[in-house]
């Protein structure tokens, strides 16, 4: 059995052109998604930076002018006094009027922003993550086109082949005319059966020239050949550890959770910070002596705060239990995708060894069919059969041989679409 399998190995080839792995490397390179990495990267530091910001100084500048229907005022009781000590005390002004400014400083904020970053770089990895899934299904794409054009190429030859084989027998009913052995209708059948070939030849090299355009469009480089890949004789074997980017956007979506269950952390921490406060304008702080001088002064304040908000209690299960069911969403994700992807793998290897089977039998039939075609020609040499029966033990020949090609071609493809399946 091993040396049957191994009998089934294709040949090396030469490399007439770009290889597979060549071609699938530019097309990432060339697909314009590419960019999106270094703007993802450079967005998750501009919002980075942009929370670290939070530990400079927040300033705010304000102004208001305001009227109000009562104010500060002596009472009615007190003002005789004072005015029998000289003192003139009208009280406030209804309309007042200030010019400020407004300075916090954080100086522990229980780790929010430290949580803020974290969220921030844990969701540029999902976004990265999610670009890495989309520029990987290029791959397929490629494998398409690349595997249709070698496909093409078998075709091509094999109608070379077919072409020439049809030449030899016209010149051969060509002299059977001549000598009165065969009749003119003869002659024409193979010759119309030969320009039917040709015709298909002229459609095969129209089909390859279009592959190679629009694979050559794709890679952002000229592709003129496409060599044959190697299969070895470990492919179609036992499943292979999986190592598609899909999982690695599931694990940056987890991530994110995680971050984000810290923050709930952060959010029930006191925080404390030091303030400034200065303006110009009336009243002043000092609202005595602008109850007797009506007069516009600079004032300031300093001083520290703690502040403890502990309604994130109010919502912390609820917000926890909201993260663990995306938590479980996401990991069912997971499930799925590694469900059908293993549903993939097992039909591709299934296909692989089907193919291998039908393999086993395809140089046999052609040395048949080869054998067949042979004796047909002596044969209608010898009068025994007539054209139409050559005809169609050559096409039964060139079918066999069509068919060859694309097991060989499709046990390729399935093969390194199975390797596309599993990144490996």
């Amino acid at each position: 059995m091993n040396k049957l399998i191994l009998a089934l190995i294709m040949l090396p080839m030469p490399a007439l052109g770009q290889t597979l792995e060549e071609c699938q490397q530019a097309a990432e390179k060339n697909y314009p998604l590419i960019q999106q990495y270094g703007l993802i990267e450079k967005t998750t530091e501009l919002t980075v930076a942009n929370i670290q910001k939070g530990w400079l100084p927040q300033v705010s500048v304000q102004a208001q002018a305001t009227y109000q229907n009562k104010v500060v005022a002596w009472p009615d009781e007190m003002r005789p006094m004072m005015s029998g000590m000289g003192i003139n005390m009208e009280g406030l002004k209804k309309d007042q009027y200030r010019v400020g400014i407004d300075v916090q400083q954080t100086i522990y904020d229980g780790g929010v922003m430290g949580s803020q970053k974290r969220i921030a770089r844990e969701q540029g990895k999902v976004q990265e993550a999610q670009n890495e899934v989309n520029i990987y299904n290029v791959r397929k794409r490629v494998n398409e086109m690349y595997f249709g054009l070698l496909l093409i190429d078998e075709k091509i030859k094999l109608n070379t082949d077919l072409q020439t084989l049809l030449e030899g027998n016209e010149r051969e009913l060509e002299s059977m005319t001549e000598r009165g052995t065969a009749a003119e209708s003869d002659l024409q059948s193979v010759k119309a059966e030969r320009l039917n070939a040709v015709q298909k030849g002229i459609e095969l090299e129209s089909q390859k020239q279009m592959l190679l355009r629009m694979l050559s469009t794709f890679c952002g480089l000229e592709v003129k050949e496409v060599s044959k890949p190697l299969a070895t004789a470990e492919d179609g074997g036992l499943m292979a550890e999986n190592r598609r980017p899909e999982l690695r956007a599931l694990d940056a979506q987890i991530g994110v959770l995680n971050a984000q269950e810290k923050a709930l952390n952060a959010a029930l921490m006191p925080k404390i910070g030091a303030f400034a406060q200065g303006y110009y304008g009336y009243p002043s702080l000092n609202m005595f002596e602008d109850m007797m001088r009506h007069q516009w002064s600079w004032n300031g304040i300093v001083g520290a705060r703690l502040t403890w908000n502990i309604g994130a209690l109010y919502t912390r299960k609820n917000d926890k239990a909201k993260l663990q069911l995306q938590r479980d969403l996401t990991e069912n994700n997971r499930d799925v995708f590694l469900f059908n992807n293993n549903l993939d793998q097992i039909r591709q290897r299934e296909n692989i060894e089907r193919y291998r089977k039908l393999m086993a039998q395809d140089g046999e039939i052609i040395s048949l069919r080869q054998a067949v075609r042979k004796a047909a020609e002596s044969k209608l040499t010898h009068g025994i059969i007539d054209v139409n029966d050559l005809v169609r033990e050559i096409n039964q020949e060139h079918a066999a041989c069509v068919q060859q090609s694309v097991h060989e071609i499709e046990m390729l493809k399935e093969i390194y679409d199975n390797k596309y399946t599993t990144n490996n």
